[in-house]
């Protein structure tokens, strides 16, 4: 398996189908396993995912309504019962307090997790690593509602030919790369700049300005299309996108890898949220998720 990927656990929109789970969707990225969005069955579609509780490190809700938060009742309870041995972090709408803390402690269990809520107050960034910066957006849905976004510091690329050019092999290799000079040569002479990879998770939204600043530049965009072109009036009425729009967005920023999801039930063919984003002008690579599904985050620029 690949270190950075998707794993789509369920990709329905308000109620479950048959073949489609209520949201939940996984970040396997380096050492971090993040659970974005845990509807209602999430436990059961962890379990046939092969994702044990024990590797989730982070939790992204984006709002509280029940197709995207119900399963943190039980998420939470199993990190207890699994004796998780890390703290799990959770990122969610500060105006949703009540109803974490409400899941938080649905029912009577042995409590022995280590959750450190971290609500969301606005915009900007809510966590900087090493490896990456998590930041937030607001987005325009009838509740309080915030999209995130994963980005990859930018770094340098080693190149062998100029390495070759300028006489550096074996050991010394690393020894430039440590100190940043070599008799004489800079690791600038032997190295190109490498753009860090970017994921995005754009949920329950109308278009707003907080959907194209998720999206710009995006490696991997997950993003809901409820509705298709035609029922654009009901999306807008309820704080919704279409595959269109969702494609327009791709298109218009860039991005690289589309992946449409949360989809409503009045719809039937899969093939027609792909058309309809196409249309829009999206070209890149492009995913109608399924769950169970995985996808690799594109490796990154050049």
């Amino acid at each position: 398996m690949t270190a950075r990927e998707l794993v789509v656990l369920g990709t329905a929109s308000q109620v479950p189908t048959r073949h489609r789970n209520h949201n939940g969707y996984v970040l396997r990225w380096d050492a971090e396993t993040i659970l974005f969005d845990p509807g209602e069955g999430t436990q059961r579609q962890l379990l046939l995912a092969g994702i044990g509780a024990t590797a989730l490190t982070r939790i992204c809700v984006t709002h509280f309504h029940g197709d995207h938060s119900l399963g943190l009742a039980g998420v939470f309870q199993r990190i207890s019962l699994d004796r998780v041995p890390h703290p799990v972090t959770a990122h969610y709408p500060a105006g949703g307090q009540e109803f974490f803390d409400r899941l938080r402690y649905a029912t009577a269990y042995h409590d022995t997790a280590q959750i450190l809520p971290r609500p969301v107050t606005g915009p900007g960034v809510l966590e900087r690593t090493a490896e990456f910066t998590l930041t937030a957006r607001g987005l325009s849905h009838p509740v309080e509602t915030f999209g995130y976004r994963l980005t990859e510091p930018d770094g340098r690329r080693v190149l062998p030919e100029r390495l070759a050019a300028h006489g550096i092999e074996g050991p010394d290799v690393g020894r430039l790369l440590r100190a940043g000079t070599l008799r004489g040569v800079t690791a600038d002479d032997v190295t190109a700049p490498r753009p860090g990879q970017s994921f995005a998770f754009v949920m329950d939204t109308r278009l707003c300005d907080g959907v194209f600043a998720l999206a710009d530049g995006c490696d991997l965009l997950v993003i809901e299309s409820t509705f298709l072109d035609r029922d654009a009036a009901l999306a807008r009425e309820y704080g919704h996108l279409t595959a269109g729009q969702a494609g327009r967005v791709a298109a218009e920023c860039g991005v690289r890898h589309l992946v449409l999801t949360h989809f409503s039930q009045r719809y039937q063919d899969p093939a027609d949220f792909a058309a309809e984003a196409r249309a829009a002008g999206f070209a890149g690579t492009l995913t109608v998720a399924e769950d169970l599904m995985r996808v690799p985050v594109p490796r990154r620029g050049t």
